[in-house]
């Protein structure tokens, strides 16, 4: 049963609060009453109410004053209050009682049309306001549901997931048969795309959970990106496609690890979804004296619609198979929480550019990502 909805009624003449629960005797609204300020700052401490119906002449404590008081008060300042007076129009008076809070003003005798209209409305309103509060509430419990359930399930595939690349790498090099050898090193590259979903869907659940902690140290961008380049693409390939160039200081306090993460995804794309065999041209810019600047460049433009939404999560970026679009929402968070930021672009060129900024001084030692709203 759904709890009925209270209205505050203060009024230090009984006849007059008698008349109100008359008036809203056959609306769905609960009156709660008081005969003081003191008694309704009393009845407030215990009740949630939807209105407050003030009368502006009372001893002691009058309605602006005990209007001042609820406004000062975190649990009732947001309570709408309407002043019941038996005065005439008094602009003095009347941009008083505005300014101490009330939303509108009701002349005694009051008609009982416009007393049951008026409450209506703002009945109304707190119950939209409360049913918005709980469906938020069911929202945040499923997200929170959703991010453990994918916690959990990556942590609990990776254990199969390591059995299935052990076997894949005996078979290997017991097998003498070249299509087994073939087919091995296929499993063993569906793993490594599969563990990399995993990563990232445990990296996802992290920064929704409540972040995660970056482990910053003095370290070298230039020498991050050439371990990144050799990790991609090894010295032996035959034609080299990812340029490293340099120039300025490029020392920084950053997270190694993350930072490698968000240069191998941002390489890894360039190889991946730029023109065929072009080059990817890497440039680190360590003259400024607080930032680091990157930029990786590979021919081919991204449309502008997918660009609006290339950081968002679970958004295929330049292509829409190979992942779960979460990479490039990583990176940026990850870029992020060091303080800087990750953008992209389309140049004059018919290129592709992301531009990665690094303070060489985080906001905090051990900066934590949060959920971008």
């Amino acid at each position: 049963m759904t709890a009925a909805i209270k209205i505050l009624a203060v009024d230090d003449v009984p006849q007059n609060l008698a008349a109100i629960e008359a008036v809203l005797a056959g609306t769905p609204v609960q009156v709660v009453r008081a005969a003081s300020g003191n008694e309704a700052l009393e009845r407030l401490l215990v009740e949630e109410v939807a209105l407050a119906l003030i009368d502006v002449r009372m001893p002691h404590m009058d309605g602006f004053e005990l209007a001042e008081l609820m406004r000062g008060t975190a649990k009732t300042r947001d309570i709408p209050i309407i002043f019941m007076t038996a005065e005439r129009d008094d602009p003095t008076r009347t941009f008083r009682g505005y300014e101490a809070g009330a939303v509108d003003f009701l002349h005694k005798p009051v008609a009982p049309q416009i007393l049951k209209s008026k409450v209506d409305v703002f009945v109304q309103l707190y119950s939209q306001r409360r049913q918005l509060s709980a469906r938020l509430e069911e929202i945040r419990n499923a997200l929170r549901m959703n991010e453990m359930f994918a916690a959990v399930l990556s942590h609990d595939l990776r254990n199969p997931l390591n059995a299935i690349a052990v076997s894949a790498e005996v078979i290997k090099r017991v097998s003498t048969d070249a299509n087994v050898t073939v087919t091995s090193e296929r499993i063993q590259t569906s793993v490594k795309r599969m563990a990399k979903m995993i990563e990232q869907l445990l990296d996802v659940a992290r920064i929704r959970a409540g972040g995660i902690t970056l482990e910053t140290k003095p370290g070298d961008v230039a020498h991050i990106a050439h371990a990144i380049r050799d990790e991609l693409e090894p010295a032996s390939t035959d034609v080299r496609r990812i340029t490293v160039t340099e120039q300025g200081d490029t020392t920084a306090k950053v997270d190694p690890d993350r930072l490698s993460q968000v240069f191998s995804n941002l390489v890894g794309n360039a190889l991946q979804h730029g023109a065929d065999g072009s080059p990817v041209a890497v440039s680190i810019d360590g003259s400024g004296a607080d930032l680091v600047r990157v930029s990786i460049t590979n021919r081919g433009a991204i449309a502008d619609e997918k660009l609006a939404t290339l950081f968002e999560p679970f958004t295929p970026g330049r292509s829409a198979s190979g992942g779960l679009g979460l990479g490039l929402y990583i990176a940026r968070q990850f870029a992020l929480a060091h303080g800087g930021n990750l953008i992209a672009c389309a140049t004059a060129a018919d290129e592709t550019m992301f531009e990665l900024t690094i303070p060489r001084q985080p906001p905090q030692a051990n900066a934590a990502i949060k959920l971008e709203g």
